[in-house]
């Protein structure tokens, strides 16, 4: 029998903890737990996407896919953002790839080299500093603060330094639910512009905005098409998160060196859902002012039922997420104490949001998730009850 090989691992991944969704879903597996964790909907996908996948799956191709994306839905892709957005794109602009976190790293190993540095505006999705790091470069974290979740230009100026290459930036924003308005947008394009910044814009909830609010790429405004890397994802868009299908747009000057890091990650993407991605692109317009609406309903009635349980809730703009307030709901315990007692105790899993930053983590808020059907949303109030009255 061989000795078990004793040869060093790479540290980052080494010491990396599992990922916070990964864990919050294991316990609400483990203590048969309402999932209001991880983000994913039980509800809202539009039927006619799934059957257009099933017969590609029946009667296309299942074997590779060309490296950037069928043509049918880069295509497919570029036509959307003409049309919703009057952006001018064609199918050398986009790169489809598996999942929106695969094209922000394919983006990041693009853009950024070692040495570099990346400014982060936390709380962040918990890929974004761990891609970075495997690029060879330093995350920056510019903390947002509660409950506004307000840019501040010279929070983010300070960090800016002669090793700055690019600004991740989230909007419309996850965890926060923020949708960020034309004076703080046009804050990170005039900083981006000023200091000869790569911005990748991760806009991957770009359709899934509240009320009458509208979403305005980065892209849009002046001086940044050629500067801005984009991402989107089909899995938001039509509530199929699973089918891990996702795009970086960009000038081809940017798109063409994204695409070459790409080819070396998962080379392609599924040829049928690529075509019902396409398809629901193409045909499916109609499908989303409903599914806003109905994410709305279901914001309002987490909202109302925790409010009225005696839980404090931060305003919510876009995404499936909504922020609870535990210091003026009157609870003691941080986000990480009160996550255990109510998976464990109350049957509920949420998500601490000291999970979404490493140097100053903010601890006295947690996440949960709304997309959920009314009876989810109702079990899931019903457990965070339990949990409010367990600390009483």
């Amino acid at each position: 029998m061989s000795a078990l090989c004793a040869a060093a691992m790479n540290p980052l991944y080494e010491k990396m903890t599992t990922s916070v969704f990964e864990r919050m879903s294991g316990l609400a597996a483990q203590h048969n737990a309402v999932n209001l964790g991880q983000g994913f909907p039980d509800f809202g996908w539009p039927p006619e996407i799934l059957d257009a996948a099933a017969k590609a799956v029946v009667g296309g191709s299942n074997q590779y896919a060309p490296s950037r994306g069928t043509i049918a839905l880069r295509e497919a892709v570029a036509a959307h953002y003409d049309r919703h957005f009057g952006q001018s794109f064609h199918a050398e602009h986009v790169c489809v790839t598996s999942g929106a976190t695969e094209a922000l790293g394919s983006a990041i190993l693009a853009a950024v080299e070692p040495g570099d540095e990346v400014i982060i505006l936390t709380p962040a999705y918990d890929s974004y500093a761990p891609m970075i790091r495997r690029a060879g470069a330093r995350p920056v974290e510019v903390a947002l603060r509660p409950p506004q979740w307000q840019i501040e230009r010279e929070a983010i100026e300070q960090a800016v330094t002669a090793n700055t290459r690019a600004i991740l930036f989230n909007n419309p924003h996850n965890p926060a639910g923020r949708l960020f308005g034309p004076e703080e947008l046009e804050t990170i394009a005039s900083l981006a512009r000023e200091h000869d910044l790569i911005v990748i814009a991760d806009e991957v909830w770009e359709h899934v905005v509240l009320g009458h609010r509208q979403f305005v790429p980065l892209a849009t405004l002046p001086g940044m098409e050629e500067r801005t890397i984009k991402i989107g994802s089909a899995g938001k868009i039509f509530s199929l998160t699973g089918w891990k299908v996702g795009w970086m747009v960009a000038a081809p000057s940017l798109a063409q060196v994204v695409a070459r890091a790409h080819q070396f990650l998962t080379f392609s993407t599924a040829p049928n859902l690529q075509a019902a991605v396409a398809f629901g692109l193409d045909e499916g317009d109609a499908w989303l002012q409903p599914m806003r609406d109905r994410f709305q309903r279901s914001r309002d009635l987490m909202a109302d039922g925790l409010n009225a349980t005696g839980y404090k809730t931060l305003d919510v703009a876009a995404t499936y997420f909504m922020c609870v307030d535990l210091a003026a709901s009157g609870i003691s315990l941080d986000d990480e104490g009160f996550a255990s007692l109510a998976v464990e105790n109350a049957g509920v899993a949420v998500v601490p949001l000291s999970a979404f930053a490493e140097d100053v983590p903010v601890r006295h808020l947690v996440r949960v998730c709304f997309s959920k059907k009314d009876e989810t949303i109702e079990a899931g109030v019903a457990a965070m009850a339990k949990a409010k009255a367990l600390l009483s």
